[in-house]
């Protein structure tokens, strides 16, 4: 059995903002999963379907290769857990 430990009932904290970027460079799950196979990282395209839908856990590279290929900076995809993050601190 694994045990993953949440942050605020999430399993991942791109998902949503993942989406986004997905969608405004108007990739499909297969042709984002196929940009990324072509820089060596193999996310399945149901694997990215389960990072947007809270499903699965996101490593440090494939972070780094998200963006990289959505062409945003990390911490665009971070974005909400700063938010996050800043809220609480006040």
């Amino acid at each position: 059995m694994s045990f993953i430990i949440k942050y605020n009932g999430n399993i991942n904290v791109i998902g949503n903002l993942l989406k986004k970027y997905r969608l405004e460079n108007k990739l499909s799950y297969e042709q984002l999963s196929t940009k990324l196979q072509l820089k060596g990282v193999n996310i399945h395209k149901q694997s990215l379907y389960d990072i947007e839908n809270n499903k699965r856990t996101v490593k440090d590279y494939e972070l780094f290769a998200l963006a990289y290929i959505l062409k945003v900076d990390v911490n665009d995809l971070l974005e909400d857990i700063r938010k996050n993050f800043e809220q609480e601190n006040k």
